[in-house]
């Protein structure tokens, strides 16, 4: 039997694939306890920042429909967290989810939402293997 992915396992994960991809300046990680975005981190080249909500697997029985709510959940999060800059990608914005949740993500979220938000889905599997879907990636998967 797999074991669940917690939301620490998810955003380890994430982190290290922002640090091999050019993400890695002023990386800030919120703890348990405290507000805000789960991961702010800014590019290593230029002045664009990734603002990532990440969640885990429920252990729940129910795991499906656990995995929908996660997904919505995070989904309301990273919007309220959203700030309106005229400079189009000076902000990212992402969620970052198991394989079950990012799955259910990529389809409910419509390509053309995630185009105008600059948002990305990251799915990670139970290897720690992080694949990152942009809006391109959403068009394609939902055609």
């Amino acid at each position: 039997m797999k074991k669940t992915l917690s939301e620490k396992f998810v955003r380890r994960a994430i982190r290290d694939w922002l640090f091999r991809n050019g993400w890695g300046r002023n990386y800030k990680e919120k703890e348990a306890s405290e507000k805000g975005v789960d991961i702010q981190v800014q590019n290593n080249k230029w002045a664009g920042y990734f603002l990532i909500e990440t969640k885990g697997e429920s252990k729940s029985k129910s795991a499906k429909q656990v995995s929908e709510v996660a997904f919505v959940y995070s989904l309301g999060q990273i919007i309220t967290r959203m700030r309106v800059v005229d400079a189009r990608y000076a902000y990212n914005y992402g969620l970052g989810l198991p394989e079950s949740s990012a799955k259910i993500a990529i389809r409910r979220i419509p390509w053309q939402v995630a185009r105008k938000l600059c948002l990305y889905v990251f799915s990670v599997n139970h290897d720690g293997k992080v694949r990152k879907y942009s809006w391109q990636d959403l068009r394609r998967i939902q055609k």
